[in-house]
């Protein structure tokens, strides 16, 4: 946990869940809330935890939201927005106020994906692919066809409630040609991030989702001439023979805010 800010990830997730055997919950519990509550533990990124399903879930929330509380609570399985509900209702009741990030994984959440990622708590979903195909019965493949329509399904969900979406890892972390085109796919479907399983990951999955030095061009020149075609009174207008309208506008302000920059 204390190396992990060294990885350069924006978002941190300590895992209380499948990553812990059942017999050492508690142990792992007690770790969280030491690297929680250090003072020296300060990192860039943001730092949430994982949380268990059901009771033991309610525990972890108790212990690690009642002295230095996360940033956010991962909330697995997700299913319906009682889940989101029902984890940030336990973070308030020992004072904590803290966004509940769900993950989508399984059929029943795939369908409810609309109602999870529209809870008031949500600050954003995540897919989870081997889980989900795991419910389904699906095969995993290589183009990823099996679960392509619960990834989209997921990313729209997001969308239409304005909150984020993290599309799911890429279990080999020793295949970066791999991840590259996987992380280049999950942007292209609308994903504003991905899950990284380990830290040689996340150069290449931030590599991935930043945008290209062309697209940041064409963005520019794009709400540049905007503005211009705006003082002149005109909403279509054409850059380097390109007619642009209010969708590519949309397009190139996306493209900025990914890349943190003005035009």
């Amino acid at each position: 946990m204390r190396k992990a800010p060294e990885s350069g990830a924006d978002v941190l997730v300590f895992d209380l869940e499948d990553a812990v055997a059942p017999e050492r919950k508690a142990e792992a519990r007690a770790a969280v809330v030491e690297v929680l509550a250090d003072p020296e533990f300060d990192p860039d990124a943001e730092v949430t935890v994982r949380v268990n399903p059901g009771e033991t879930g309610l525990d972890d929330i108790t212990a690690v939201c009642e002295r230095q509380p996360p940033d956010a609570l991962v909330v697995p399985k997700a299913t319906g927005s009682t889940d989101v509900t029902r984890v940030a209702s336990a973070a308030r009741e020992v004072g904590a106020d803290c966004p509940v990030i769900a993950i989508i994984e399984s059929a029943a959440g795939v369908l409810a994906a609309p109602d999870v990622a529209a809870a008031a708590d949500t600050a954003a979903v995540i897919f989870g692919a081997e889980d989900f195909a795991a419910d389904v019965g699906a095969t995993r493949t290589e183009d990823g066809t099996e679960v392509l329509y619960a990834r989209e399904r997921v990313v729209v969900a997001a969308a239409a409630a304005d909150v984020d979406a993290i599309d799911t890892l890429h279990v080999d972390y020793q295949d970066e040609t791999g991840l590259r085109a996987d992380a280049r796919f999950g942007r292209e479907l609308g994903y504003d991030g991905k899950l990284a399983i380990h830290p040689a990951q996340v150069p290449i999955i931030n590599d991935a989702f930043s945008p290209d030095t062309e697209d940041v061009t064409w963005a520019r020149k794009v709400l540049r001439a905007r503005d211009e075609a705006a003082a002149e009174g005109r909403g279509v207008f054409g850059v380097d023979g390109e007619m642009i309208d209010a969708p590519l506008v949309k397009q190139a302000e996306n493209i900025l805010d990914r890349a943190d920059e003005s035009y």
